[in-house]
């Protein structure tokens, strides 16, 4: 990947479950499973977050770390008259403060964070499911459709951390849409 444009961003999150809260959980309901906010996460290429409940899993080898804006949450909260949310009952991996996310969709972008850069390919969007109806608030789920993230696979082994970051990207950023709705818009990316 040929870094061509730099974003000052922080990652606020760093979400790390070995177990599903809500998938396949319709009736029971959600599942009380331990859950890390860590200040670092572990990268394997192809495989995730260690200690993660998509590392290795080859139906999610394309899509097992979830990388979503804050501002998303933020605004979501806002609309819906809400207080504000916490970050971690989305079950996203990695939440950012200060990222355009959708325009990296079916590209290569990167992560710097203490000197470490964890290269990722952003492979489709994050859905939300309907469980953000009860985890959030009644309305999360729709609002959420367009801004839940996007989910990638990790590129590079070694290392992400908490705290200030620069997202590399080979396309153009508005980081004043960072959580702004969109309707899946198409990749600029080659």
């Amino acid at each position: 990947m040929t870094a061509t444009y730099r974003y000052d961003v922080e990652v606020l999150h760093l979400l790390v479950s070995p177990a599903h809260a809500y998938f396949g959980r319709a009736r029971q309901g959600a599942a009380d499973v331990p859950t890390t906010d860590a200040d670092r996460v572990d990268l394997v290429s192809g495989k995730g977050i260690v200690g993660d409940r998509f590392f290795g899993k080859a139906a999610h080898m394309d899509a097992a770390v979830t990388v979503m804006a804050v501002e998303a949450l933020e605004a979501i909260a806002a609309e819906l008259g809400s207080a504000p949310f916490d970050p971690l009952l989305t079950r996203r991996n990695v939440i950012l403060r200060g990222a355009d996310l959708p325009p990296l969709l079916g590209g290569e972008f990167a992560l710097e964070s203490h000197n470490q850069v964890a290269r990722f390919k952003a492979g489709r969007p994050a859905h939300p499911c309907a469980w953000m109806d009860q985890m959030l608030a009644p309305g999360a789920h729709k609002a959420m459709r367009g801004r839940g993230g996007i989910r990638c696979q990790v590129l590079s082994d070694g290392a992400l951390y908490r705290g200030p970051a620069v997202l590399i990207s080979p396309v153009p950023l508005d980081p004043a849409r960072a959580g702004a709705p969109t309707l899946l818009r198409s990749s600029r990316l080659p």
